[in-house]
């Protein structure tokens, strides 16, 4: 379900490409959020919730889905991350950012778009993903499947609202979005020679995780240029929906973490 704009010349407002959730407080830090693949902003909106009020929430929204349904679906990483990083706002202040799964390697692309651009963030926080540099050693290959067999295996996986893939009409709408982000999932790997982000990574995981055993969540440390220790917390793939609050009991001390350490490197 590709369609094209009337108007090619048409960008998409930078609030529906990266929504932005500010807290009750001034806020000392920006926490940028980007979605599993088929995943979608709403999703993660709950978050603010659990976050301090002076962490500003921002989650990525990816094309063919909420405000951005009508555009080209995604066929590479750089459709997922580049429109992010060119909609963050300007003062957006001290910046993290963190994915899930395929959201990961969206968020390491936009950290080293960032970098690039000299606005090196304070740090990444990588969630249930292979280290960019490998390949994907559990592919979705959503090309062989039929919809009902895509949608058996997103179910094994978790992480979508099975209502919405038992319902036919919502289905329809959310299938594309799915099959066109595990496409570049299945595929991505980062070949640049000796990459490396100039700040902090943290990694999270959870101990059930059959997609990301734990044991791969250290090659991270590839591309960190020091040693990754991961957070691993009781779970599967999305190890934080079983118990949100205590994600966030071991995320915003890493937070706190990474702004501290870069304030006082600064």
């Amino acid at each position: 379900m590709t369609s094209s704009f009337p108007d090619p010349a048409f960008v998409p407002a930078p609030e529906d490409v990266v929504w932005d959730l500010p807290g009750d407080a001034p806020h000392r830090l920006s926490l940028l959020v980007l979605p599993h693949a088929g995943g979608n902003a709403h999703a993660y909106s709950t978050w603010r919730e659990h976050l301090p009020a002076d962490v500003r929430l921002l989650i990525g929204q990816y094309p063919g889905r909420g405000a951005r349904y009508s555009e080209d679906l995604p066929e590479s990483v750089d459709d997922l991350a580049l429109p992010v990083v060119d909609a963050l706002p300007s003062d957006t202040g001290p910046l993290v950012v963190l994915g899930h799964s395929m959201g990961s390697l969206v968020a390491f692309e936009v950290t080293r778009a960032l970098q690039a651009g000299g606005r090196t963030p304070h740090g990444l926080i990588a969630s249930a993903c292979r280290a960019p540099v490998l390949p994907n050693q559990c592919p979705v290959r959503p090309e062989l499947f039929d919809d009902d067999q895509l949608v058996a295996a997103i179910k094994e996986r978790g992480g979508t609202d099975d209502g919405i893939l038992d319902d036919p009409e919502l289905r329809e709408i959310v299938l594309p979005s799915i099959r066109a982000d595990f496409a570049i999932d299945d595929v991505y790997r980062c070949t640049a020679p000796s990459v490396r982000l100039d700040c902090p990574v943290a990694v999270f995981g959870g101990d059930a995780d059959p997609i990301v055993p734990v044991d791969m969540l250290g090659g991270w440390s590839l591309v960190a240029g020091h040693p990754v220790e991961p957070e691993v917390l009781p779970g599967d793939h999305f190890y934080f929906q079983q118990d949100l609050p205590g994600f966030f009991a071991r995320l915003n001390p890493v937070l706190d973490a990474l702004h501290a350490s870069a304030t006082t490197a600064a």
